[in-house]
């Protein structure tokens, strides 16, 4: 939950530390945690093993915190299975007493994403103010974006017809957050946004929360600068090869 901010353990580090190499060849362009000391702690460990990035800022963002469980924090899973079985409900749409309920979560969830649409679009109107279009990310060397995940997705998957990675990005953006919270970002991409999964994805796996480190790789389209329909395409989702 979010009122217990305990640092990452020895595996915790670990896990951050594979993390890192296995992105330490792609460029990011910005690179937004949670607030929590776990998620800033991880951030930078993936940063501090980046060839391209070490030096970028991270940006701490509260809308990117773990649910809040209310009187369940900082007690097991057992506990709050336990109480959601007393009040005749299920984990995860059970809420405890002064927590957050999912659509709450959600709603965190979605206005971050549109503060990071956003960002993406001033950030394209920025490079075609000072150089044009035809000349954007010139220099820039194409392997910075060779994605450590690629070889387990299909070639349909990743092909730019289809939304998938292009050679020139606007922004390649890393956010770090935690398990729970993403299942509901994840969600929300699908059941409000249509997001487009890939094709061996089951329903559990979709609703499962990403192990620690887990990657998920989202490309997002806005065509014109259309912050209302953006076209999401996931490439891969809780990849856990690096672990």
């Amino acid at each position: 939950g979010q009122g217990v901010d305990e640092p990452l353990s020895e595996t915790g580090f670990r896990q951050a530390d594979a993390a890192g190499l296995f992105l330490s060849n792609v460029k990011f362009t910005h690179v937004f945690s949670s607030d929590l000391l776990r998620a800033k702690q991880t951030a930078a460990t993936i940063l501090g093993k980046n060839k391209f990035c070490k030096d970028l800022e991270i940006k701490c963002d509260a809308r990117l915190r773990e649910r809040k469980y209310g009187v369940a924090e900082g007690r097991p899973l057992a506990d709050l299975k336990a109480m959601a079985k007393a009040a005749g409900e299920q984990c995860p749409s059970f809420t405890p007493s002064g927590g957050e309920t999912l659509d709450e979560v959600k709603e965190r969830a979605r206005d971050f994403f549109e503060f990071l649409c956003q960002l993406a679009v001033e950030l394209e109107q920025k490079e075609q103010d000072v150089h044009g279009a035809a000349s954007r990310n010139s220099g820039i060397s194409e392997e910075q974006f060779v994605f450590p995940w690629t070889n387990h997705c299909s070639e349909a998957e990743l092909s730019c017809d289809n939304g998938g990675v292009s050679k020139i990005l606007d922004a390649n953006i890393l956010v770090v957050s935690h398990g729970a919270y993403m299942r509901n970002w994840i969600g929300y991409f699908v059941s409000h946004l249509n997001c487009t999964l890939p094709s061996n994805l089951t329903k559990s796996q979709l609703s499962s929360v990403s192990p620690n480190t887990g990657v998920s790789h989202f490309v997002i389209k806005l065509e014109n600068g259309n912050l209302l329909k953006p076209e999401i395409t996931c490439v891969c989702l809780n990849q856990d090869s690096h672990l």
